[in-house]
């Protein structure tokens, strides 16, 4: 049996949130234990939040928006490169050889953050540079993501590493949890809402990554 690992970070009420996002509400809106007769609980939350897709609209008004994204994009080989623990900027050189590959997620010191939420919005985040996001797109990527909340040096001015994917309809995966993932190949399967309203700007993904080798 292939071994699945969810690099979902789960959403609750000490997720960090990208500064100036919307925060996570979550409640019971009906209960069991209340009288009702069933559980029905609600959730508030930006789309940007712990791991999700960045669609073209994030950056680019008038782009494909989230449910016009292409599913092909979203499922299937996926290589993940790990990136030196001192290393803050991305540049082409930690990217390795990628000829032939479709989707890159890279493993960074980020991922190590995930273990205290409580701290909140880190802004010291390794990110891509706009020479490795131009890299990736001249290499036909369709998907990159990375294990925190942005893509992009926290403040950049322009968005540059975002706009210069997301013209490609590249799709950006941000916050995706690698603590217990190895680099490698494996097969990618994100699953973001489907949804047509507000801006369409992205949506919270849970994503799976699935061993090509069984389980030893």
């Amino acid at each position: 049996m292939k071994r699945i690992h969810d690099i979902t970070v789960t959403i609750d009420a000490v997720t960090p949130i990208y500064r100036g996002d919307p925060g996570v509400e979550l409640n019971s809106f009906k209960s069991i234990a209340a009288g009702s007769s069933a559980n029905v609980s609600q959730i508030s939350l930006g789309v940007h939040t712990a791991t999700h897709v960045d669609a073209p609209n994030h950056f680019i008004d008038g782009a494909k928006r989230v449910h016009e994204l292409d599913p092909r994009k979203l499922i299937g080989p996926c290589r993940v490169v790990e990136v030196p623990s001192d290393v803050l900027a991305i540049e082409p050189e930690y990217v390795g050889n990628i000829d032939g590959v479709e989707r890159v997620i890279f493993k960074t010191r980020n991922s190590s953050f995930w273990s205290t939420p409580e701290l909140g919005f880190r802004t010291d985040f390794s990110y891509l540079t706009p020479d490795t996001a131009k890299l990736l797109v001249d290499h036909g990527i369709v998907l990159v993501g990375i294990d925190y909340l942005s893509i992009e040096k926290s403040g950049s001015p322009g968005h540059p590493v975002h706009i210069t994917l997301l013209e490609k309809e590249v799709i950006i995966l941000e916050g995706v949890d690698l603590r217990g993932v190895p680099p490698g190949d494996y097969e990618i399967c994100c699953a973001p809402l489907k949804y047509d309203g507000g801006n369409g700007d992205g949506s919270p993904a849970r994503t799976f990554l699935i061993a090509n080798a069984p389980e030893s």
